[in-house]
């Protein structure tokens, strides 16, 4: 399939996702210590987890939507000198967005909360480091993320700041990550509300594709209409990958997910298979990706490479 992005028309979607993906990897590898700096085993547990395959679809979700934005905001101004010009902290920025989704993962895979022993088809943090080390090594890339976002060189301060808020909220408790990991945790095996479902993976997973998406209109400067409705993408997005996720837990296998599979059942963790169906859950994934696009519908064709990433999600196979 031919992307339909202006700036990567003659590119599949798989290509495109990797160009963007040795993007990202290469300025991950610039920022993270090396595994020979001091305190070695903490920078290598870091680098165990954070280089052990994964697609960067977050960070190509903010790369993708600041372009966007900024043609949007060009065509608006009826010139595109300047304001169309990929800023060069771009990179920078999306990174943050992998650093904090790493650390999620590993404090997540720990006896404590999921207890899982596989991520990405090699032993979790906490197997090959010990529960101590794991700790410690999702909290530095936490702290990584928002030094990197401080210290952009080229960024307006105003713009930093509103950058740090943005992924902070996404990463917090009110509506963030850490609220969602909770009501995770809390939720009763069958005794969960639909309503209450959607609000757990609206704070659990859709609230750092938000953040992916935001960040990105955020950096580009973008009108507030173009925020709101890129927002409402990127939240809209996420929920379905989260569904995606869930399904794929229950169908996939521990070499097609480089995870265990079937955890969820065993634990008896609050998912919308679990509540709805396999069948039901495909057709609310599906809906969730309808709104996602509806909400591009003001970029009109410019949109194309996010709207097929979109739908990437939920067509994916791990």
């Amino acid at each position: 399939m031919k992307m339909a992005s202006h700036s990567e028309a003659s590119l599949t979607l798989e290509a495109y996702l990797e160009q963007q993906r040795q993007r990202v990897e290469e300025r991950l590898q610039a920022l993270v210590p090396g595994a020979e700096e001091e305190p070695v085993t903490l920078h290598c547990a870091m680098r165990h987890s954070l280089f052990a395959g994964g697609k960067r679809i977050r960070p190509i979700f903010c790369l993708e939507a600041a372009r966007l934005c900024r043609e949007a905001t060009a065509r608006l101004s009826r010139h595109s000198s300047g304001n169309s010009e990929e800023s060069s902290d771009i990179v920078d920025i999306s990174c943050t967005l992998e650093l904090v989704h790493t650390y999620s993962l590993i404090h997540d895979d720990l006896p404590a909360l999921d207890n899982d022993d596989y991520r990405r088809g090699q032993p979790t943090c906490h197997k090959a480091f010990g529960e101590a080390i794991a700790i410690l090594a999702g909290d530095a890339l936490l702290t990584l993320a928002f030094q990197v976002l401080a210290e952009l060189p080229r960024t307006p301060a105003d713009v930093r700041v509103t950058l740090i808020a943005e992924l902070a909220r996404a990463a917090g408790t009110s509506g963030g990550m850490i609220g969602g990991q909770v009501a995770d945790l809390e939720a009763a095996a069958g005794g969960i509300s639909p309503q209450c479902l959607e609000a757990m993976h609206r704070a659990k997973t859709a609230a750092l594709f938000r953040a992916a998406v935001s960040l990105g209109a955020l950096a580009a400067e973008a009108e507030p209409a173009q925020q709101a409705a890129i927002t409402r993408f990127g939240e809209c997005a996420g929920l379905a990958f989260q569904i995606a996720d869930d399904i794929l837990d229950v169908e996939s296998s521990l070499e097609d997910l480089g995870k265990t599979a079937g955890k969820d059942a065993l634990q008896k963790k609050a998912t919308y298979p679990a509540l709805y169906g396999v069948e039901r859950s495909r057709q609310i994934a599906e809906e969730f990706i309808q709104e996602a696009l509806e909400a591009l519908e003001p970029f009109a064709e410019s949109s194309g490479t996010l709207r097929e990433l979109a739908r990437f999600l939920i067509s994916r196979k791990a």
